[in-house]
């Protein structure tokens, strides 16, 4: 059997598993992943660390899940990181996640990868490090935030072809930090992540840009309308 599957049959009654995409990177939004399994399927042996799943399997174990889950995902844009900081935005993307869910069925207890709690969550919890190679449904919520987030960055790239988002995700990589030496950041960066490679050029745009959401109130757009499936 599966252990994995064994992992998450040891909880009684109905486990919702969640993980994030994101939250390192210097551009782009933290996505959130939750996952119910109702019923078993072969598809799922495929599933063991899901960080070790190619491209190419994890897209094709997506549309499954999509499909055969029950699924919620939740997003907090670079705006949100840069308010309230990269953790309680993680916080807030999963309980976005778990509301999406909710609207959809009833379980018994959530199982978060990583070692905290959700922050603001009150429901039945539980942490468990390195969750996606250890319990199924976080594994399956692993790979629902992952390609979810993926593909938005494919669709940042289509608007702004010059970072080469869809290369390197948003991710510190040599090629994004020089690109960002040469042209600086765009919308989507979190000027927040950049003071050590932009200095405080951006940390002053960000200020500016807090205190002009303030007085306009305006909230937070959550995926920006960009087609992710």
């Amino acid at each position: 059997m599966n252990n994995l599957r064994e992992f998450d049959e040891r909880y009684e009654g109905t486990v919702l598993g969640i993980d994030e995409a994101g939250r390192g990177p210097l551009a782009g939004s933290v996505v959130a992943g939750a996952v119910i399994i109702p019923e078993y399927f072969s598809e799922l042996d495929e599933i063991n660390d899901s960080k070790k799943l190619t491209e190419k399997k994890r897209e094709k174990l997506f549309e499954i899940i999509m499909e055969k889950c029950i699924v919620g995902i939740g997003i907090s844009d670079e705006k949100e990181i840069d308010e309230v900081n990269i953790l309680n935005a993680t916080f807030s993307a999963m309980r976005k996640a778990i509301d999406r869910i909710t609207e959809k069925a009833e379980f018994d207890v959530v199982l978060v990868d990583g070692n905290h709690k959700i922050k603001g969550y009150k429901g039945k919890q539980e942490e468990i490090i390195k969750g996606d190679a250890t319990s199924l449904s976080i594994a399956a919520a692993s790979i629902v935030a992952k390609v979810t987030r993926d593909r938005m960055m494919v669709e940042i790239d289509r608007e702004f072809p010059e970072y080469k988002f869809a290369k390197h995700k948003g991710y510190g990589t040599k090629l994004h930090r020089e690109i960002l030496l040469e042209k600086g950041s765009c919308k989507y960066h979190r000027k927040s992540f950049l003071k050590k490679i932009l200095g405080n050029e951006d940390q002053d745009e960000m200020s500016k840009e807090k205190n002009s959401k303030r007085k306009s109130g305006n909230k937070v757009d959550e995926n920006r309308g960009l087609k992710l499936f």
